[in-house]
């Protein structure tokens, strides 16, 4: 290829937020390169694809793009189709053969790679046959070696308090969110082993990122405009132990606390927390610390003992319960979201009772429920084989939507019980009014794209990522009504006396 004949690029992003980390420093660094990056409609010499390949539905939706930018090469629209990601990490053997045509393959420890990926020029040692070009470390500690690190007394796990940590440089990110939000990823991998989860075999045992690192990240960040940090990672709840940072997730919410009140203030928000690690001092500093909000994002899973043992989730239904209870106690007006799983190998009308109980009980701000999906190498996906243990699709179906339909008539109760107490919360503005005449934004027990959100109706106009005090004044489903506390205006009517 011709140097210099890739000069345009478009980008697709797929799956979760962690992903999404990876495609904004991919498209830093091509940016800082001199690429152009193209909308869709726009005509691009090249595609870039970070796909996702943590669950079936996940792989068929990313071959599904992967198909179209390979037609769309052969009819002379594009000149080169990069795939990146979990995908390519996962199915590395079989993903040339689904799909033929693709120019250039990066794993989940080689997007550095990029700029080679994308030019289709060799810039470096590395040898391609005639074939299509390939970056794909097998795991952390080979990705490290070849980039010159000295890896003799370091462990991927750091059961030693040594581990290799996250070495890659996630700083220069072209920000595909809002300007006013952003996700701060704080580790990668996990060491939980979850029997449903493909997780650890893609991106490998926890990898801590440095304190130094994270608090560099986040005053860059809320230098740039950003308010609100979420803080992401596969268990943010184990963050710190792997390479000895004794002060563990404490001692991070403390120094990114630090950071936003320097800026002035800010949201700190905590996603993807791991239940039986959270301990009570990590309730006292979310309750405590003034820029974290009063939020944690904790997956559960289940409410069955039998569907956590079998999960391997290393919980019980009751320390989950104590939890959930010690939380609220300990941090007043927490917003609490958390997710289960329907239909795991084995689940039976008494596990799925057990777990309607629980949540009818536990009446959680948010939830998320998935359909078990039986996942190639995971140990759940060698029991979901025994046709006895197998739930029939139409089952998980039909538990799905007893659970979301529990949930519904939960959150629609707390948002009409929202509005009747006329609370008044700040608001964040996330976008500007829609046919509707509302502009969209979020009240701190709203994350932003999984949860419900706050509509507010104004006469002054506020500038998006404007923090407005707000008065709620009504409820539609799960989002909130509401109106700028200054513009608010109650009407006593008084009796006539005669």
């Amino acid at each position: 290829m011709a140097k210099d004949s890739i000069k345009s690029i478009s980008f697709v992003s797929l799956g979760c937020p962690k992903n999404l980390v990876d495609s904004e420093a991919m498209l830093g660094d091509l940016t800082s390169a001199g690429y152009r990056l193209v909308s869709d409609d726009e005509r691009a010499d090249a595609m870039v694809i970070n796909t996702c390949g943590f669950l079936e539905a996940a792989k068929d939706e990313s071959l599904e793009v992967i198909h179209e930018a390979i037609a769309r090469k052969k009819a002379g629209e594009l000149r080169r189709v990069i795939v990146a990601g979990c995908l390519v990490q996962r199915h590395r053997a079989q993903l040339l053969e689904w799909a033929p045509g693709i120019d250039a393959m990066i794993g989940v420890f080689d997007r550095d790679h990029i700029r080679s990926a994308v030019s289709g020029e060799r810039v470096d040692d590395t040898e391609f046959d005639d074939g299509p070009q390939y970056w794909i470390a097998a795991n952390a500690m080979v990705a490290a070696k070849s980039r010159g690190i000295n890896t003799d007394n370091l462990t991927v796990q750091g059961d030693d308090g040594h581990g290799i940590g996250y070495f890659e440089d996630d700083a220069n990110r072209l920000q595909l969110t809002p300007r006013h939000w952003s996700y701060l990823r704080i580790s990668e991998g996990c060491n939980q082993n979850c029997a449903f989860c493909t997780i650890p075999s893609i991106r490998g045992k926890m990898r801590s990122k440095p304190l130094s690192k994270i608090v560099s990240e986040a005053n860059a960040m809320m230098a740039s405009g950003v308010f609100e940090l979420n803080l992401i990672g596969q268990d943010t709840t184990s963050w710190g132990y792997d390479i000895g940072d004794a002060s563990g997730l404490v001692g991070l919410l403390t120094a990114i606390d630090e950071v936003a009140a320097a800026h002035g203030g800010g949201w700190v928000r905590l996603m993807y927390a791991y239940p039986n690690n959270f301990t009570d001092e990590m309730i006292d500093a979310v309750a405590s610390l003034p820029n974290v909000v009063k939020y944690i994002d904790m997956p559960l899973q289940h409410a069955s003992d039998r569907m956590l043992r079998a999960m391997r989730r290393n919980v019980s239904a009751d320390e989950q319960e104590k939890l959930v209870e010690r939380l609220r106690e300990r941090i007043p007006g927490l917003g609490l979201r958390t997710t289960f799983i329907t239909g795991f190998p084995g689940e039976t009308d008494e596990d799925h009772q057990l777990l309607l109980e629980f949540v009818d009980r536990m009446q959680f701000d948010a939830m998320g429920v998935f359909r078990y999906s039986a996942e190639e190498g995971t140990v759940a996906g060698t029991l979901d084989l025994d046709p006895m243990l197998h739930v029939p699709e139409e089952v998980k179906a039909a538990r799905e939507d007893e659970l979301m339909l529990l949930q519904q008539e939960i959150a629609f109760e707390n948002a009409a019980y929202v509005a009747e107490q006329e609370s008044v919360f700040d608001v964040l503005i996330d976008s500007p009014p829609d046919e509707a005449s509302y502009w969209s934004g979020r009240c701190y027990h709203q994350a932003p794209e999984v949860d419900a959100r706050t509509l507010v109706h104004t006469e002054t106009p506020p500038a998006v990522g404007e923090l407005v005090r707000c008065r709620i004044i009504g409820s539609e489903g799960y989002d909130l009504l509401a109106r700028p506390e200054s513009e608010y205006e109650t009407v006593v009517s008084l009796p006539i006396s005669g």
